[in-house]
C-alpha cells in the first residue's frame, strides 16, 4: 500500500515534471495499475481495518433497555446485569459504549455564560485549609475562610474563622465587605445551615445582617455549585497559590499573609478570562457600589452572668478571669473575633478585657486580677483568730 509521502510524490511527478505513468512504475517499483490509481486519487491514502465484532454486539439492545429504565445507571451494574445473559467481555468495551449512547438517554446539562454588571453581586463561601492552624499552647485547630469575590472585578478577600456559627461566618464577611470597602447589592450564598433557613429563606441573623446593611441576598438551587463558580475557582487559586509552602504562627499571622496574598497576588494578577487584573477592573466598578454605613452590624455574642466566687468566665471551653472585687455581682460578657471583654452591669466597672484565644482548655488570668486575687487571699490570712471554748463551758451553761 502506498504511504502519504509516496503519494504525494507521485503526483508531484506526473503533474509539475509531466513524468508518464510507465517511467513512475519503474522508479518506484509499482504497478501501473497502482500508479494510476494514485494519480486519480485527490485524497491521500488512509489505512483501514475491516472491523472485526465485539463482544457486546449481542448485547446493546440490552444496554439501551436498562438506560432507557435508569439514565444514570453505573457502568458496573449494567455490567452485572449483562453477565447473566451470557456478556463475558471487559468493563473498558463496555464503558466506552456506554459514554457515547448515555447522552442520548440522560438530556445533558447546558451553560450558558453570564455577564455581571458592575457592582451587581458578591459570590461568598466558605474554604477549608488543608493543614490545621497554630492557635498557641501547643494546639492547633481546624480553620475556615470566608471568602468573598465581585462578580464584575473578580476583586477578592478572606478572613479566618474557626466555627461555622452564624456569628462567626457573618463577623468574618463583614470584615470582607470592610475589606473591599463598598457593598454590591447582593450576597450569593449556597445553603450553608447558619444562614439558610430552608427553602430559599435567611435565618434570622442573616436576615437582620443583610437588612442592617441594606444588601440582598440570593440562595443557590441545591447541588448547584456552578451558579457561584467565580468563588469556587479562587478556592483552587488558594489551594495552588496561597497555601503551598507557607508556615503560620497563629491565626493573626494567618490572616495578615492571607491579606497580603490577595492584595499582592490574587487582585494583582493578570485575570485570563477577563483580560484585565481585577484591581483596574475595581476602579470601575467601585462606581457602582454603595458606600458602607457609618454605624456597621454589631455582630458580637453578649451573655450576662454572676461573677462566681472563683472569678472566671468560660468562652469556647477557655477560661477568661473577672475582676474579683464584682464576685456576685452581674456583668455582660461580650465575645468578639479579637476580645473577650466584661462590663458590670451596675455600675458600667470594666470586669474584663482579653484578647480572645483559639486554643481549647486555656486559663487567662490578667495581672490586675491576679494580684486582687492575691492581696484578698493574704488578707484572709491575717483576720483574728477566734477563740475556741471547751465543750465542758456550754455543758455547765445548759441544764441537763
Amino acid at each position: 500500500m502506498l504511504n502519504v509521502e509516496r503519494w504525494a510524490e507521485l503526483r508531484r511527478l506526473h503533474f509539475i515534471d509531466k513524468v508518464g505513468v510507465r517511467e513512475l512504475a519503474r522508479r518506484f517499483d509499482l504497478h501501473r495499475k497502482t500508479v494510476r490509481r494514485a494519480l486519480r486519487s485527490a485524497d491521500p491514502p488512509k489505512y483501514s481495518r475491516a472491523q472485526r465484532p465485539s463482544k457486546l454486539d449481542p448485547f446493546t439492545d440490552e444496554v439501551h433497555r436498562l438506560l432507557k429504565d435508569d439514565p444514570r445507571l453505573p457502568v458496573v451494574r449494567i455490567r452485572e446485569l449483562l453477565q447473566p445473559l451470557g456478556y463475558t467481555g471487559g468493563e473498558t468495551i463496555l464503558k466506552r459504549h456506554v459514554r457515547e449512547v448515555r447522552p442520548l438517554f440522560l438530556p445533558v446539562r447546558t451553560y450558558q455564560r453570564t455577564v455581571y454588571l458592575p457592582g451587581e453581586l458578591a459570590q461568598c463561601d466558605l474554604w477549608e485549609p488543608r493543614r490545621e492552624i497554630p492557635v498557641g499552647c501547643g494546639q492547633t485547630r481546624k480553620g475556615y475562610v470566608v471568602t468573598m469575590t465581585l462578580g464584575y472585578s473578580r476583586l477578592g478577600a478572606g478572613t479566618l474563622i474557626f466555627s461555622k456559627q452564624a456569628p462567626d461566618i457573618l463577623a468574618g464577611l463583614l470584615r470582607c465587605l470592610v475589606r473591599i470597602g463598598a457593598l454590591p447589592r447582593t450576597l450569593v450564598w449556597d445553603r450553608e445551615g447558619a444562614l439558610h433557613a430552608g427553602g430559599g429563606r435567611p435565618t434570622e441573623i442573616f436576615a437582620a445582617f443583610c437588612g442592617q446593611l441594606a444588601i440582598g441576598w440570593q440562595f443557590c438551587a441545591p447541588r448547584d455549585p456552578e451558579a457561584k463558580g467565580i468563588v469556587e475557582r479562587s478556592h483552587g487559586f488558594l489551594e495552588t497559590s496561597f497555601e503551598p509552602a507557607r508556615l503560620f504562627a497563629g491565626p493573626r499571622d494567618f490572616q495578615e499573609q492571607l491579606d497580603s496574598w490577595y492584595d499582592g497576588r490574587a487582585n494583582a494578577r493578570f485575570h485570563r478570562t477577563l483580560r484585565a487584573r481585577p484591581i483596574d477592573r475595581f476602579a470601575h466598578e467601585r462606581e457602582h457600589l454603595r458606600p458602607l454605613p457609618e454605624v456597621l452590624p454589631d455582630l458580637d455574642r453578649r451573655v450576662v452572668l454572676r461573677v462566681p466566687p472563683q472569678p472566671y468566665a468560660r468562652v469556647d471551653s477557655s477560661d477568661y478571669s473577672l475582676d474579683p472585687r464584682l464576685v456576685g455581682r452581674r456583668v455582660e460578657l461580650r465575645i468578639s473575633p479579637t476580645e473577650v471583654s466584661a462590663v458590670a452591669l451596675d455600675s458600667g466597672e470594666v470586669a474584663a478585657r482579653h484578647e480572645r484565644t483559639f486554643a481549647r482548655h486555656v486559663t487567662l488570668t490578667a495581672l490586675e486580677h491576679a494580684r486582687l486575687l492575691r492581696e484578698q487571699r493574704e488578707a484572709r490570712q491575717h483576720e483574728p483568730e477566734v477563740e475556741v471554748r471547751a465543750l465542758a463551758r456550754y455543758d455547765a451553761l445548759i441544764p441537763a
